[in-house]
């Protein structure tokens, strides 16, 4: 979207959309990583508490 166009809208519902996006575009990277490495604390504690023979 051009700038000039995000800042001459009325209502700037177009730019708290864009604004919006950015967010969750930055935040997504953050909660699979997260979340990948909860399974992955979870995988590693489980095996250590199993008995090995």
């Amino acid at each position: 979207m051009c700038r000039a166009v995000l800042e001459s809208e009325a209502g700037q519902n177009t730019a708290k959309g864009v604004n919006d996006g950015i967010v969750y575009l930055m935040i997504i990277p953050y909660v699979l990583i997260g979340g990948l490495a909860i399974a992955l604390y979870r995988l590693v504690k489980t095996n250590a508490k199993t008995p090995k023979n």
